[in-house]
């Protein structure tokens, strides 16, 4: 009795040929300064339009550019001096892109500081850059989940399908980082807010989109990203987003990049530490005739975490899955 072995042929390793890249997003716990950790062994082949959680789709991307700006230096002894080794003088790594959509989390990411909530204002209420006095908010009642808002059947007659809102928590002297799910700003004393009980809100990235009304419950588009709200979260309508020049506050998130390959293969860039390095900006690129697309411009610096395998001290893991049958 005998056995025929099949010698199956490797196809010959090539350079990854890529279109775009997806970029995706995820909080960093500032409390705690713990960053999302995504391990490519164990999720690097995802669906790109089905990020594993906790991560979020941000969308296509262009003019992706990574750059390192370590410097690795000679370390000379003797007379005359001869370069016995070499030492690492400096760690640092830079991110630019372009988003090619607009959302909220764009705009949060590309902000350069924080990004605000236009809530709706009050009747009367003075003029102000960043939205004047917000109108009262109106409270959760039991039942409310991720992506429907319990308000009651008296006041959910004061929404309408398609407004966007903003869900949070109230003001009420809190200090430090604040805004659920994800820290949306730092405040250092209740005055510095002026003891605004909308002043989460006014900045939370915990929004939506109402898209349909019924049973005293506001439905949206799309879950929030903090989850089902616990009791006490109330819900501001908003007309829109609103980031500032200036601004001292740095939001901060883990970031990763994917360029899928023509012949199968995926290269995966996953900063854990992400924080923009300059204010808002845009750039227009022409299309047909007077037509011009604008993007928004973001440029991160990336900041270390410690690799759990060996204590190495770490700014981006770049990850190469290679196509099925690749030589290696």
């Amino acid at each position: 009795m005998s056995a025929t072995v099949t010698a199956v042929s490797l196809v010959g390793a090539v350079a990854p040929v890529t279109r775009r890249v997806r970029a995706y997003f995820a909080p960093v716990n500032r409390e705690a300064g713990a960053p999302t950790l995504f391990d490519a062994s164990q999720m690097g082949t995802f669906a790109l339009s089905s990020p594993p959680s906790p991560w979020m789709d941000l969308g296509w991307c262009s003019k992706f550019a990574r750059k390192s700006a370590s410097k690795i230096g000679a370390l000379t002894t003797g007379a005359p001096a001869v370069v016995q080794s070499q030492v690492v003088t400096q760690v640092e790594a830079t991110v630019e892109l372009e988003f090619e959509s607009w959302g909220k989390l764009q705009l949060a990411l590309a902000a350069g500081s924080q990004q605000m909530n236009l809530l709706r204002t009050a009747t009367g209420a003075a003029a102000n850059g960043s939205g004047g006095v917000a109108a009262k908010a109106v409270p959760l009642v039991p039942g409310s989940t991720a992506s429907s808002l319990s308000v009651g059947a008296t006041a959910v007659a004061q929404f309408q399908v398609g407004e966007l809102v903003a869900v949070d928590e109230d003001y009420v002297a809190q200090t430090g980082f604040v805004g659920s799910g994800v820290s949306a700003a730092y405040v250092s004393s209740p005055a510095s807010v002026a003891n605004d009980i909308n002043y989460i809100r006014r900045v939370t990235l915990n929004v939506g989109r109402v898209v349909g009304i019924a049973n005293g419950a506001l439905q949206l588009g799309s879950a929030l990203l903090a989850g089902a709200p616990p009791s006490g979260m109330q819900v501001s309508p908003l007309m829109g987003f609103v980031d500032r020049e200036g601004g001292g506050f740095f939001q901060e998130w883990s970031g990763l990049f994917v360029m899928d390959g023509e012949q199968g293969d995926r290269v995966i860039y996953h900063y854990p530490r992400l924080q923009a390095m300059q204010g808002a900006a845009e750039m227009v690129e022409t299309l047909a005739g007077p037509l011009e697309k604008v993007k928004l411009a973001g440029a991160f610096r990336a900041l270390p975490v410690k690799d759990a395998n060996d204590g190495e001290t770490v700014l981006c893991f770049r990850s190469y899955l290679p196509g099925a049958m690749r030589a290696v």
